[in-house]
């Protein structure tokens, strides 16, 4: 068995764009020496919490990587096993630029659903993000009521676990997770198929009017046409 493990979430319900995005994510996979399986089952409680199963998987593997559904990740991108010291955990921080005001009330919010920290800014996307074993604690299954159930939910919820707890975070470039809000004037407008992983988050990606499944499956023709993926 190999000791690293990437791991999407998905169901029957997004079939329309996981047929464009999983053959990437397995090739990822394979480029990192890793294990890749998707997590359907939601054991009874939000989707979103599909995530806490990361808890029994650390009994076999020592690292997971935490890859959407709805991504997809160019050739150019890096090992990010190799990148990331085993005792921190990596993700992009989503507090900035147009979603700043926002991420950070939902920041507020969590210390007011479960006790005041020191948790003011640095708000994780779990869309790639890595864990470690040590981090396995953080996990932990519970119940719906014991969890944050408004906007962001295991983002917030997580990301809440890791300040209480001081776990080091790893600040990893957008490349590694682009969304929209990184293709804005703030950041340069910067171009989604420059990045490493391109992530069509919140339901509608880059552009509103075209349903997403479409947009992935017209940039997965395009990248293949420049041999990026």
């Amino acid at each position: 068995m190999k000791k690293n493990l990437i791991v999407t979430r998905a169901d029957d319900g997004v079939r329309d764009y996981t047929e464009f995005t999983f053959p990437y994510l397995k090739k990822y996979a394979e480029k990192c020496d890793a294990e890749f399986i998707v997590i359907t089952d939601t054991k009874d409680i939000h989707m979103h919490y599909r995530i806490l199963q990361f808890y029994e998987l650390f009994d076999d593997y020592d690292r997971i990587l935490s890859l959407d559904s709805d991504t997809l990740v160019l050739k150019s991108c890096p090992d990010i096993f190799k990148l990331v010291p085993f005792s921190k955990v990596a993700t992009i921080f989503e507090d900035k630029g147009s979603r700043q005001a926002d991420r950070r009330e939902r920041i507020k919010k969590a210390s007011e659903r479960f006790g005041k920290i020191a948790w003011y800014e640095g708000y994780i996307n779990t869309g790639f993000a890595l864990f470690s074993r040590e981090h396995k604690f953080i996990f932990e299954p519970k119940e719906e009521k014991e969890l944050y159930m408004d906007l962001g939910y295991d983002d917030v919820y997580l990301g809440y676990q890791i300040f209480k707890y001081g776990i080091g975070i790893h600040e990893l470039s957008y490349r590694f997770n682009h969304m929209s809000m990184f293709s804005e004037d703030w950041n340069m407008n910067a171009s989604r198929f420059d990045s490493y992983v391109i992530h069509y988050a919140g339901g509608v990606g880059f552009n509103p009017i075209i349903p997403r499944s479409e947009q992935i499956r017209q940039d997965t023709l395009l990248l293949r046409k420049y041999s990026l993926i």
